[in-house]
C-alpha cells in the first residue's frame, strides 16, 4: 500500500521514511499539517510488526498532533516520528544521533520531542545534530524536561472537568477508576488520582510497572485484557491507542472515558458508539495536551514552568465546551472537537 492509498492519509502534507545500513535505523516522519506552524509531534519507538502498520500509525499520531496543537491554541502544525525497533537489536546512541541528522534534514518542517520509548537522554542525542528538538532538560524554573508530568496533570484536571459534567461530583474522592498503562504518564496519573481518594484497579504488560503503582497506591491489578470492563466510574486508557472499538465498547462500564493514550477511537464511527452508550469520552487529544504545550513553549524560549501551568489550566474549560456543545446538538464529543481544530487550521491555511 503506497501513501497515497494509505486510508489513514487524510490531508497529511508529506511522509518521510529513513534507513540507515551503520546503524540498522529505521524510521518514518509524517507531516500532517504546517498551516499553523512547524509540524510538531513527539518520537515513538515502538516494536511494529510490518511496515505498514508503522506508517498507519504515524499517519494517524501526526493528524492527532495537528488538532491537538490547534486545540491547544499553540503556533504548531503536527507531524509525528516513529522508530522500529527490533528487540533483539537495542538501539546505540549512535542510533539517535542518526535519527537527528534525519529530522535535521527536513530543515525545522518537523520538530521533535520524547513519546513512548523515548527518554530525555535520548532527545539530548538527538540534539547533538538537530536544533529541531525539545523534551530536553530545562534550567530551574523554566519549561523544558519530560513532558509526561504535565501530560498527566492535564488529564487529571480534564477527568475533573469529565467527572463534574457527567458525575455531578466535584472531585475524584471515593471515586474508582481504572487506568490502563502505569508508565510514565499513566503512574503520575495514578498518583494524582490517589492524592485525590480515588480507588485504583490498573493494567499493564510491564510487570516493574505494575509493582510499583500497586505499592505505592494500594492499586488492585488485573489483566490487561479485562481492565476496560471493570466496574468503575472512569476509565483512563494511558497505554497504546485503538483499544476503543465494535469490540470493546459494548463491554465498557464506566461512564467517563479519559486518558493520557493518544488515539483511543479504533474508527471515527466508535465516537459514536460512545455517545449512544451514554459514555462520556474526553477527545484524546484535547486531554491529553499537556505535554506538547511543555513541549511548545520550551522550544519557544523565556518560559516558565508557571506558564505551563496556566496553558494546562485551560484544559478542563476546552472540555467542559466541548460536552456542552455535544449535548446541545446530539453529537458525539469527538466529532465536536474534529470539527472545531479542523475550523482552527482551515482559518490559518486561508491567511494570505
Amino acid at each position: 500500500m503506497t501513501f497515497f492509498e494509505n486510508s489513514e492519509n487524510r490531508g497529511h502534507e508529506s511522509i518521510h521514511k529513513f534507513c540507515d545500513a551503520q546503524t540498522g535505523l529505521k524510521a518514518i516522519i509524517a507531516i500532517h499539517s504546517t498551516a499553523l506552524g512547524p509540524a510538531a509531534g513527539g518520537c515513538r519507538m515502538w516494536h511494529y510488526d510490518c511496515e505498514a502498520d508503522a506508517t498507519r500509525d504515524a499517519l494517524r499520531l501526526a493528524r492527532g498532533m495537528t488538532y491537538k496543537n490547534a486545540m491547544a491554541g499553540l503556533p504548531l502544525g503536527g507531524g509525528k516520528a516513529v522508530i522500529l525497533t527490533d528487540p533483539d537489536s537495542p538501539p546505540s546512541d549512535d542510533t539517535f544521533r542518526t535519527f537527528g541528522r534525519f529530522v535535521d534534514s527536513l530543515g525545522g518542517r518537523y520538530i521533535t520531542a520524547e513519546d513512548v520509548g523515548i527518554s530525555v537522554d535520548n532527545m539530548r542525542l538527538v540534539q547533538q545534530v538537530t536544533k529541531y528538538v525539545a523534551g530536553l532538560p530545562p534550567a530551574e524554573g523554566s519549561a523544558g524536561g519530560d513532558p509526561s508530568p504535565w501530560t498527566a496533570d492535564g488529564v487529571f484536571l480534564g477527568l475533573r472537568a469529565a467527572v463534574k459534567h457527567r458525575l455531578g461530583a466535584d472531585s475524584m474522592d471515593s471515586l474508582h477508576v481504572a487506568v490502563q498503562g502505569v508508565g510514565k504518564v499513566g503512574y503520575d496519573l495514578c498518583r494524582q488520582l490517589h492524592a485525590a481518594g480515588a480507588t485504583l484497579v490498573i493494567s499493564d504488560v510491564n510487570e516493574k510497572n505494575l509493582a510499583r503503582a500497586r505499592a505505592d497506591f494500594a492499586a488492585r491489578v488485573v489483566a490487561p485484557e479485562d481492565i476496560l470492563f471493570e466496574e468503575v466510574d472512569v476509565l483512563a486508557p494511558c497505554a497504546m491507542g485503538a483499544v476503543l472499538d465494535a469490540d470493546s465498547i459494548p463491554r465498557i462500564k464506566a461512564s467517563v472515558i479519559g486518558g493520557a493514550a493518544n488515539n483511543q477511537l479504533a474508527t471515527e464511527e466508535d465516537g459514536k458508539r460512545l455517545f449512544e452508550r451514554n459514555i462520556l469520552y474526553a477527545p484524546d487529544y484535547v486531554i491529553n495536551g499537556g505535554g506538547i504545550i511543555s513541549v511548545s513553549l520550551e522550544y519557544m524560549g523565556d518560559k516558565t514552568e508557571a506558564d505551563v501551568q496556566a496553558q494546562i489550566a485551560l484544559i478542563p474549560g476546552r472540555l467542559s465546551g466541548i460536552f456542552v456543545e455535544s449535548e446541545k446538538q446530539q453529537i458525539p464529543t469527538n466529532e465536536i472537537a474534529d470539527a472545531m481544530a479542523e475550523a482552527i487550521v482551515a482559518a490559518a491555511a486561508a491567511q494570505p
